[in-house]
């Protein structure tokens, strides 16, 4: 099971009993995807082996549990985090991927155009200031912070994250790991770091008031504060924020830039062929009749992507920056719809429209750029 996930590069399996059977799916590029029906008396021995594996109390079988496997398949290290869940017809098992061995991406190669690598490239040099990346989960936001912090990474400045879990390890960075149970949480573990005279302070998430109110101070007394949020675009991080219980004329002095991601799967480059799209696909995009258009293209499905017609993931990102317009709005309104129509008026360029650039380039397919953002 093991070394099948690792050969296609899956991000999550899937181990879900059911009455009467066995069900392990694996996650690829963002999908489920089944890949085995073992024998429903396979069940509590394969479960109970990966307990032992992960560490975890084989015999308590009615409560939730969390560990981590480290384990070598083939010539790669890979790390596991392993999380069990009671059901009613035995335990759900959920095991986390991570390959040790695989290398942290660039910024340059996030896939990002020009027009917001460049600005988002200064923003993360600044001395200041907070820069945002929020999506929901599995949008590669923690990727792109990665990406942020390593182009940033030198000898003249102090890098310390807090992180839950820490998922890479970054030579050079002070990494700090939440853990709750000895009340060492996003809060109280930033409290410590500032006394440690960072430089630039990366926040895996702001879950709470109290951690929103600790970065801004944080950004507002001399450091560069990197954090991810959950919100649907980059406007509505505002109002979450506010509804936290920030003070708007805070966030207007503190937050430098907001980056709303989310991925795309990418056409399978074996099976891509050119195809009409439906005129309605089309409008709904934001492709008007009197766009030129080269080709659509889609997958048609071979065996090199296991029949999906993807192979491989890419960005698709929405940059919200900060001027004075956008400053005196934020004041004065905490309405995400209309903070989203002035950025677009300045030059924002969404993920929809992203989206359809990258369909337009013959990277996505347009069902993809529905699929993930929404309008």
């Amino acid at each position: 099971m093991f070394s099948q996930a690792v050969r296609d590069n899956a991000s999550d399996i899937h181990i879900e009993p059911y009455q009467n059977s066995l069900k392990i799916r694996q996650r690829l590029d963002g999908i489920l995807y089944d890949m085995l029906s073992p024998p429903k008396h396979v069940q509590s021995a394969l479960i109970s082996r990966i307990k032992i594996m992960a560490n975890l109390n084989i015999a308590e079988k009615r409560l939730p549990q969390d560990g981590r496997i480290e384990l070598k398949v083939g010539n790669k290290d890979v790390d596991i985090r392993v999380s069990t869940l009671p059901t009613s017809f035995g335990e759900r098992v959920v095991l986390r991927l991570l390959d040790k061995s695989s290398v942290l991406i660039t910024l340059t190669e996030l896939g990002m155009p020009d027009d917001r690598f460049i600005p988002f490239t200064e923003q993360i040099k600044a001395a200041n200031g907070i820069v945002l990346v929020t999506g929901p989960t599995g949008s590669g936001k923690t990727t792109t912070l990665y990406a942020a912090l390593t182009s940033i990474n030198n000898t003249d400045i102090n890098i310390i994250t807090v992180e839950d879990p820490v998922e890479y390890r970054i030579s050079g960075i002070g990494q700090v790991q939440v853990n709750p149970k000895i009340n060492l949480t996003f809060a109280s573990g930033l409290r410590s770091i500032v006394r440690q005279d960072p430089d630039v302070i990366l926040i895996g998430e702001i879950r709470d008031t109290e951690t929103a109110e600790i970065a801004i101070q944080s950004a507002l007394t001399g450091h560069l504060v990197f954090s991810t949020l959950h919100t649907n675009d980059a406007a509505s991080a505002i109002t979450r924020l506010i509804d936290m219980g920030v003070e708007p004329f805070l966030l207007s002095s503190s937050i430098n830039a907001i980056l709303a991601q989310r991925l795309v799967r990418i056409i399978c480059p074996h099976c891509k062929e050119a195809y009409t799209p439906d005129e309605e696909a089309l409008l709904k995009l934001g492709i008007t009749p009197e766009t030129p258009i080269q080709q659509v293209y889609k997958g048609r499905g071979c065996a090199k992507c296991h029949h999906t017609g993807y192979k491989g993931r890419c960005g698709i990102f929405e940059l919200l920056l900060m001027d004075h317009e956008m400053k005196h709005m934020i004041l004065t309104t905490a309405n995400a719809n209309a903070i989203k129509e002035q950025a677009i008026k300045n030059g924002m360029i969404t993920l929809r429209q992203d989206g359809a650039m990258k369909v337009l380039q013959g990277i996505t397919t347009i069902e993809e750029v529905f699929r993930v953002s929404k309008e």
